[in-house]
């Protein structure tokens, strides 16, 4: 029921072009038929108006913890580099070096969140959980070892660190 194209219309674009960006469908259209066209057409959820802010809230955070695949071999690629999370192996051209979970985590967010500045804290939840009493050094231990072995491959790809709001993927290519 948009100006010029239906949600579910635009939803099934995004798929055909292999966008795989989570996507919940607010809407006023509540019946049965409705809801399974619109999961069908490649939705994640599908929440009827009215709703309660809550309601909407704990299904935005069901959502963020599923895992999703952006490329169907599961390597996750960003600039000139390869991440493979199954095998823990980070591959620049012709080399590879071998990541621990923790890093290839890390990495894997930030590649996922694609120019997206990612606060410590975030990282912190996303990697540890809610209820951790992991600290922000933690992070920066990581981030450190992680841009060791980017150095190590010689990418393209580093790690920024922006001031009071946290980390960044960058790649050469990007233009800075």
């Amino acid at each position: 029921m948009l100006p010029k194209m239906d949600g579910i219309s635009i939803l099934k674009e995004f798929r055909r072009k292999g966008i795989e960006t989570p996507v919940i469908l607010l809407t006023a259209r509540g019946e049965t038929e409705d809801k399974v066209r619109g999961l069908d057409s490649g939705a994640d959820d599908y929440l009827a108006k009215p709703f309660h802010t809550n309601e909407l809230l704990a299904r935005l955070r069901a959502l963020g913890r599923r895992k999703t695949e952006l490329i169907s071999d599961g390597i996750l690629r960003y600039g000139d580099i390869e991440l493979n999370p199954h095998t823990l192996q980070l591959g620049c051209g012709n080399r590879e070096i071998m990541l621990t979970l923790k890093e290839s985590q890390l990495l894997e967010l930030l590649i996922k969140r694609n120019n997206m500045i990612l606060s410590k804290e975030v990282m912190i939840e996303k990697l540890w959980g809610y209820d951790t009493d992991a600290e922000e050094n933690r992070v920066e231990i990581h981030v450190s070892l992680l841009r060791k072995k980017l150095s190590q491959l010689e990418a393209d790809v580093s790690i920024r660190t922006i001031r009071g709001a946290g980390y960044v993927l960058k790649s050469a290519k990007d233009g800075e």
